[in-house]
């Protein structure tokens, strides 16, 4: 197919952010997709995200990284659910606890509502020893998690 350029190779990515390079779009896509069909190794992923983090992302790369997360998987469709506006989720990444979640949550929903968002916080209930934030919610008096 004329001018379609095959993505560019795992190693060029994580060398280009090693060496302080802003990635492109097409590089931050090829990398998500890598992640999702299995081309990508663990060990290369580890490289790309410990050049992160000794590089940083700029903006650019932050939306173009987001963006392509966002399509790569299964998007709930909550207009059915008669959501007017955008619904936006704050979700952990891991860790153990709820520190964050407890506190930001409340703060992100009512900046969102602000903004004619909805933060619906999607969470989970019996995550072994530490307990998910639903149950942890529920333990207070009064609480409705539903």
């Amino acid at each position: 197919m004329a001018g379609h350029e095959p993505p560019p190779l795992p190693q060029s990515i994580i060398a280009a952010k090693r060496d302080g390079c802003v990635l492109d779009r097409p590089a931050i896509e090829a990398f998500v997709q890598g992640l999702v069909d299995g081309s990508w190794s663990e060990a290369q992923a580890a490289a790309l995200a410990m050049a992160v983090v000794c590089r940083g992302m700029d903006a650019d790369e932050t939306m173009a990284l987001t963006e392509a997360m966002t399509r790569s998987g299964e998007r709930l469709d909550w207009r059915a659910a008669g959501f007017a506006g955008p619904v936006l989720d704050k979700h952990s990444s891991g860790g153990v606890g709820d520190k964050v979640s407890l506190m930001l949550a409340p703060l992100v929903a009512a900046a969102a509502a602000g903004a004619g968002a909805i933060v619906p916080m999607v969470s989970g209930r019996g995550l072994g020893h530490t307990g998910g934030t639903l149950d942890k919610l529920e333990a207070l008096p009064g609480y409705d998690v539903n």
